[in-house]
């Protein structure tokens, strides 16, 4: 019989989980703040920008789609080889893209690859980590954010300002190749799934989770919680450089403070979670994210250390929240139908932040002197968004399953 992770086995563990984390995000985040480079090169509006965005999260989404009857079948191990594997080959045909189209094609790549990654990683947390701590263990590889956006967008932004928009993804695609070959000895093998698994088809475990209301109820949840971020992330540097009157190599500063603030910020939320509860730190964050959300779609004339202080604030209430979000989405998962679970909400996940995306592209207007307008329309709906998470939070059942042995 197997044992469980040491804690030191279990702290590589999160570490891998977390770098893996890093580059994905990071692959997902650089598209955003290079949006008024896009915008120019390729002679393309804002709106199809957001279809730009979008088309990483709905082939995401398909892709979480198909992965639901796959992902309870294989050592999760081999299967996140594989995937983060192609899903760097995808990354470099990112760089190599020269033109719009090729560059949306590439995209679409990523996202079938790369949108699983992150329901991969989520359903090995809650495989091996015991509920009383998985709001610490998300943390840990949450801090995956933090790093990105302190460190990996604005290398990736100086990369593509003194070289061109093509070198970020070249060096993403380097370190995907170097934490794939770490991940391969770091990993354990994660097979205790597989017990039982004969027991039942891909197809009828995805029709027992579509069939539990529980199940559904944190769809619902899952959906908001990430369409109420995205209506105004995309959209975040075409303001600031075009109604803020920011210069393009000032926007780092935006994700170096934030990124800063999220990387303290992000381990404390955790240990917070598993003490006061899951539901009560959800709620918290989630109100409190919707002021600088807000505040920051009506900066135009601030000072740049204002602006700072309110982008700060909401990428650490952003982060923040998604701490005991994705500890409740995870835990209101039956234990046996984990990996389905994670896979749909993958999709799920995927197609409501590019919703949300294309809905905030729709929204958002220019005026005849080039400065975005009701951008702050955009926040309002996002701000809605987080109101509907914090009730349907409320609404979920939680197992208190044990870990995984591995």
């Amino acid at each position: 019989m197997t044992t469980p992770l040491s804690p030191k086995r279990e702290l590589w563990l999160l570490l891998t989980l977390a770098g893996i984390q890093f580059t994905h995000i990071l692959d997902f985040m650089i598209m955003m703040p290079l949006g008024p480079q896009f915008t120019k090169i390729f002679s393309i509006t804002d709106a199809q920008f957001g279809l730009l965005v979008s088309a990483y999260t709905f082939a995401a989404g398909a892709s979480g789609l198909m992965a639901a009857t796959y992902l309870d079948k294989f050592d999760r191990k081999k299967l996140l080889l594989v995937l983060y594997v192609l899903f760097g080959l995808a990354t470099l045909a990112c760089g190599l893209a020269p033109t719009y189209y090729s560059l949306m094609a590439a995209r679409v790549l990523a996202g079938v690859f790369g949108g699983v990654l992150s329901a991969l990683a989520q359903t090995i947390v809650a495989d091996v980590i015991p509920f009383e701590r998985r709001g610490r263990a998300m943390g840990v590889v949450m801090t995956s954010f933090s790093v990105a956006t302190v460190a990996g967008v604005p290398i990736g932004l100086f990369l593509a300002a003194h070289f061109n928009w093509h070198a970020p993804f070249f060096g993403i695609a380097a370190m995907v190749g170097l934490l794939a070959i770490g991940a391969s000895i770091t990993l354990p093998r994660l097979r205790d799934h597989l017990k039982g698994s004969g027991q039942s088809s891909a197809f009828g475990n995805i029709r027992r989770v579509l069939t539990d209301p529980n199940h559904l109820k944190a769809f619902a949840f899952s959906g908001l919680l990430m369409f109420a971020g995205f209506t105004i992330i995309p959209f975040i540097t075409i303001y600031l450089t075009a109604n803020v009157g920011w210069r393009v190599d000032q926007v780092p500063y935006v994700y170096l403070c934030g990124g800063l603030v999220t990387l303290i910020t992000a381990r404390w939320i955790g240990v917070l979670t598993d003490r006061k509860g899951k539901v009560v730190m959800f709620r918290v964050m989630a109100v409190l994210v919707i002021v600088p959300m807000v505040i920051t779609t009506l900066t135009a004339g601030l000072p740049v250390w204002a602006v700072l202080i309110v982008s700060t604030s909401f990428f650490a209430c952003m982060s923040g929240r998604m701490i005991p979000g994705m500890a409740i989405v995870t835990s209101a998962a039956a234990p046996a139908l984990r990996g389905t679970f994670m896979a749909l909400n993958s999709a799920v996940q995927s197609a409501a932040m590019g919703l949300a995306a294309f809905t905030g592209g729709h929204i958002i207007s220019r005026d005849a002197n080039n400065l975005v307008q009701h951008y702050w329309i955009a926040a309002m709906v996002g701000a809605t968004a987080s109101l509907a998470a914090v009730f349907m939070a409320g609404q979920l059942k939680m197992y208190q399953s044990q870990p995984a042995k591995v």
